[in-house]
Formats: C-alpha cells, structure tokens, sequence
C-alpha cells in the first residue's frame, strides 16, 4: 500500500511539473533580471525613442533664425498683351518668359520669439529624458517584484513537497499502526485528509510559480514563456536615516519630479514666446537670377533686396487667447508638479514604515516556525506513546505548514520592500 501510495505521488508531481520539465531552467541572479530588463523591455525603448525624437525639436525650431535660401524657375507662355481679369489684385499683365533665380530669407527681428521657442523646446527635450530615467527605474522595480515573487513561489513549492512527505510519512505509519490494531481508522482518515489538503496545496503552488515565471518573462521584455533557476538574495540589515532625509533625497533625484520641472520651465518659456505674437517681425529678403529669354520688356538679368515688416493689428483676439491658453497650462503643471511631491513625500513615509513592519515581520515569523517545530515534535511524541488523538498531532503539523508559508511569505515581501524603498529615494 505504501509502495501503491508513493507511486501515486511522483506520478501527481510528474502531471504538474510537466510544462516546467519540458523546458531548461534559465539560470538568472537579480542583477542580470535587471540588466535583462533594462536592455530588452520595449517600454523603455519606446520611452528613449520618445526623448531622442523630442532632442530634434529646438534644431527644428532654431531654423527659423538661420536663413532660407532656395533655387526656382519658372516659365509662361501667354499671347500679346494678356492679363488676368479677375481672382486677384496684384499686377495681371503675363509676359512670355523663362527664369531661374535664388532668393534668401532671413528673420531679422521678432522680439526673442524664436530664442524663446528654442529654449521651450530644448527644455521639453530635458523633460523625455528625465521621463525615461524615470520608466527605467519603474521598469527595475518591476523586475525586483516579479524577481522575488517568483523566489516566493519557489519557497512555497518546496513547502508543499516537505509537506506532502511529511503527510505521508505519517499516513504510512498510523496505517501500519492500525493493522497492528493500536489506531483505528478515523485516524487513517485523518491524516489521509491531511495529506489530500496537503496535496492541493502543491496543485496550487505549481500554478503560482508558473504564474510568477510568466510575470518575470514579461518584465524582462521577453514573450516567450520561460523557466528560471534564480540565485537567492541576502537578507540585508538596513540602517535607515531619519525620514525627512529619506523625503529630501527623493525630491532631490526623482526623475518623475526632474521631468515636471522641466516641464514647468518649459511651460513659461512658451508664454514667454506667445506674449511676443502681438509685436512685429521684419524679415529681409534678396532675390536674383536671370532671364535667358522671354518678353523684350524683360532684362536678363535681376538683382533685388528688401525687407518685410508685419505689424498685427487685430486677428479677433486669437493672439490674446492664446497667451491666455499658455498661462493657464504653465499654471497646471506648476500645480502638477506640486501635487507629485506631496506623492513621493507620502510614498517615502509609507515606505519606511513597510520595512520596518516587514523586518520586524522577519523575525517574528522565525520565531514562528521555530516554535511550531517544537510543538511538532512534541506532539509526535504523545501521539506515538499514546497520550493524544490525532487531531492534536493534524493541528501541529498545520501549525508547521502555516509557518514555514509565513516565514517565506515575509522573507521576500521584505526584500520586495526593500526595492520599494531604493525606488521611492530615486538610490537604484
């Protein structure tokens, strides 16, 4: 019956781990997950594209201060005399011809317009690179969490197979026991149930660790599905500051409020820009070229410069919305940027109390497990000579089980934590 038992369990494990056989195991430490992650997830590779393509923006808009020079022809073919009668107010008179020339533009003065549109940009620039720093340190604290809770799953595996061998181990002896007639069978009964709660309990462990390999996958930026062999993490002691320099670090390096700021200055430069719409601008201009053949009106030649002064009078207050417009939206990110760092103020507060709850956590659950394996121990002891049911050795060994789940548990939510931490105080 034994020997029956034991091949029903391998055969059980054999179903589960099936998927995970199939596959060799990824060998993986935490720093490489991150390494992984930061080269391959295309989410920090589109918020990089983003940055490099905002970079272009203030050459695009600097070229409106450089001159413009630019080649055409041009050729007409019109009987004597023809004019244009009617859609324009220029001069209608065509004469017969074919021309090529250059001209140059040149901005000569728009009130600082453009240098202000430049910096605007150039400051939006510095706000998608700040936006990167700030998704790369988002993406590594999603590989920590899919890191360490796939380590958590491993943990609870083990659990459930010490467990299993546990319950079994005691199913084999209480059966041997009632044959020779010193249990009856509630007692087989009993520790068969232990053993089946036992059983589903690694049903759901194999889930759970499938489930965290899949999470790591996709936060390393990978799609296929993987198993990985990971390398265990120390338990470090960390000896925090005092929180107020916790939150001044934070609101010193954040990258999310490096961002805002920019975006701030940004804003004002554009307002900066936009209350210059109502000034004039001059622009020079020079065109020449030649006139190989045409009309005999025409010489062969032309050589011309001037300049082009335009002074806004009234465009139905859309120059004055616009500023408006401007203010008002500098005015919201100020407030944006007020709001995140009341965030991350709380957020470093709330960190520092979740690791020390979660250290504190740590040593509780040792503590834990440590006196729930004596009480095994003494329970296997009465339970052999005789001195209780067992029901008393079922709950003891439940105890055990609840923790060894509970050390695991809080082993890796404090590492967990711990990235946490690094993450809000911008020390990765």
């Amino acid at each position: 019956m034994r020997l029956l038992r034991l091949c029903s369990l391998v055969t059980m494990m054999l179903v589960l781990g099936i998927g995970a056989a199939a596959q060799t195991p990824v060998k993986l430490s935490l720093s490489e997950a991150e390494e992984i992650a930061i080269r391959n997830h295309p989410q920090l590779s589109a918020a990089r594209l983003t940055a490099q393509a905002a970079s272009q923006v203030p050459t695009a808009v600097r070229a409106a201060k450089l001159p413009n020079l630019f080649a055409s022809a041009s050729g007409a073919g019109a009987t004597e005399e023809a004019r244009i009668a009617s859609g324009a107010l220029n001069n209608p008179l065509i004469l017969s011809r074919g021309a090529m020339g250059f001209s140059v533009s040149q901005l000569l003065l728009d009130f600082g317009r453009t240098d202000s549109l430049v910096e605007s940009s150039r400051l939006r620039a510095r706000a998608g690179e700040q936006t990167a720093e700030a998704v790369r340190a988002q993406i590594i604290l999603l590989v920590d969490r899919a890191y360490f809770q796939a380590l958590r799953a491993q943990a609870l595996l083990k659990v459930a197979e010490q467990t299993i061998a546990a319950r079994q181990l005691v199913v084999d002896q209480v059966d041997a026991l009632r044959q020779s007639g010193l249990k009856s069978g509630l007692d087989v009964s009993i520790a068969s149930y232990n053993l089946a709660e036992a059983r589903l309990l690694l049903s759901r462990s194999q889930n759970e660790i499938k489930a965290a390999y899949a999470d790591l996958s996709a936060a390393l930026g990978s799609p296929e599905e993987q198993v990985f062999e990971l390398a265990d993490e120390p338990i470090p002691v960390v000896s925090l500051p005092d929180p107020s320099s916790l939150v001044n670090d934070a609101l010193r390096k954040r990258p999310e409020l490096g961002a805002l700021q920019f975006e701030r200055d940004s804003a004002y430069q554009f307002l900066k820009a936009e209350k210059t719409l109502k000034l004039p601008s001059v622009t020079g201009i020079w065109s020449a070229g030649w006139t190989p053949f045409g009309d005999s009106r025409l010489t062969n030649g032309y050589n011309a410069a001037g300049f082009s002064i335009s002074i806004p009078i009234f465009n139905g207050h859309l120059f004055k919305a616009r500023e408006a417009e401007a203010e008002l939206k500098a005015r919201a990110v100020e407030q944006t940027l007020k709001d995140a760092e009341n965030r991350i103020t709380r957020d470093v507060r709330i960190a520092v109390l979740n690791i020390n709850t979660a250290y504190e956590r740590l040593g509780l659950s040792t503590q834990l497990l440590s006196r729930a394996t004596e009480a095994l121990d003494l329970a296997q002891e009465r339970y052999k000579l005789g001195l209780s049911s067992i029901v008393e050795l079922s709950q003891a060994q439940l105890n055990v089980t609840i923790a060894e789940i509970e050390r695991a548990n809080a082993r890796y939510e404090y590492l967990q934590q711990r990235s946490v931490l690094r993450y809000q105080t911008a020390s990765q």
